[in-house]
C-alpha cells in the first residue's frame, strides 16, 4: 500500500467504490422522479451513502500514519454505508417485483468476474487516476447504460456487494498491522518511554533488582503508596521490579 499525498488513489477499494458513486449519480439522475420518491429524499440517501463510501476510505488512508485506529474506524464506515447503498438497491428490485441476479447467472458472473486494472500513475497522479477510474467504470457499461433500471440496479448491487468483501479484507489487513506496530498512541507512548529511560540513566538511576535495567520515577496512582514516587523497571509491564525512593 502506497503512504503519501495521494496514497488512497492507488487502493482498488476507493477506485471501485468511485465507480459506484458516478453509477449511484447516473442511476438516480435517470430513473428517480416525482412519481417514485416525491420528495427527493431517496434521492438524496442513495447519492450521499455513495459519496461517503470513497470519502471515508479516502480519510481513513490518509490518517494512516498518524492513527491506525481512526483508519480503521474511517474504513469500517465506508463498509457500513455501502451496506445501506445494497440495500436500496435490492428494495429497488423488490419493489418493481423483481429479485436479484441469481449468484449463477450469466449476467452476475459476468459483472464478479471483471478485474480491475492495476493503476500505473506516474507525476500527474489525479489526472491519471481520473482517467483511470472512468476507464474501470467502462467496463461494466453493457449493464450501467442499459434503459433497464433492473439491470442497472442489479449490476451496482453486485459491485456493492463486491467493494464490501474487499474492505472486509482491507480492515483484516489494518488490524493485522495494528496488533504488529500498534498505533501512533502506541509509538508516542514507546518514544516516551524511550526518552524517560534516556533521561533517567543519564541521572544515574538505580537498576531493576530483577532484570538490571535502568529505572524510572513513576508515581503511585492507588493503594496505601498513592501519590508516593517509587522507582519501577523501564521494561515495564514485562519485568515489574521496583525499588523504593530515598
Amino acid at each position: 500500500m502506497k503512504i503519501s499525498r495521494f496514497g488512497y488513489y492507488w487502493l482498488d477499494t476507493w477506485i471501485l467504490a468511485n465507480v459506484i458513486q458516478l453509477a449511484t449519480q447516473d442511476f438516480c439522475a435517470r430513473f428517480l422522479n416525482r412519481n417514485n420518491d416525491p420528495c427527493g429524499r431517496l434521492y438524496d440517501q442513495m447519492t450521499q451513502a455513495a459519496r461517503s463510501a470513497p470519502s471515508n476510505i479516502a480519510e481513513g488512508n490518509s490518517r494512516h500514519s498518524t492513527s491506525r485506529e481512526t483508519e480503521m474506524k474511517l474504513t469500517d464506515v465506508a463498509r457500513a454505508t455501502l451496506s445501506e447503498l445494497a440495500n436500496d438497491y435490492l428494495n429497488w428490485l423488490l419493489r418493481h417485483e423483481q429479485i436479484p441476479w441469481s449468484s449463477k447467472s450469466t449476467d452476475y458472473l459476468q459483472v464478479a468476474g471483471i478485474m480491475l486494472d492495476k493503476p500505473t500513475y506516474k507525476d500527474d497522479v489525479q489526472y491519471e487516476s481520473s482517467k483511470h477510474i472512468l476507464a474501470q467504470k467502462h467496463h461494466f457499461d453493457v449493464w450501467l447504460r442499459s434503459g433497464d433500471s433492473m439491470v442497472v440496479a442489479n449490476c451496482i448491487l453486485v459491485l456493492c456487494n463486491r467493494l464490501v468483501m474487499m474492505i472486509n479484507r482491507q480492515i483484516e489487513k489494518q488490524l493485522a498491522a495494528f496488533r504488529e506496530e500498534g498505533g501512533f498512541t502506541e509509538a508516542l507512548t514507546a518514544e516516551r518511554l524511550a526518552y524517560r529511560t534516556e533521561e533517567n540513566r543519564q541521572a544515574d538511576s538505580p537498576s531493576c533488582p530483577l532484570c538490571g535495567k535502568p529505572m524510572i520515577k513513576r508515581m503511585a496512582k492507588k493503594g496505601m503508596n498513592s501519590g508516593k514516587e517509587f522507582w519501577s523497571c523501564s521494561a515495564y509491564p514485562e519485568c515489574h521490579g521496583t525499588r523504593n525512593v530515598k
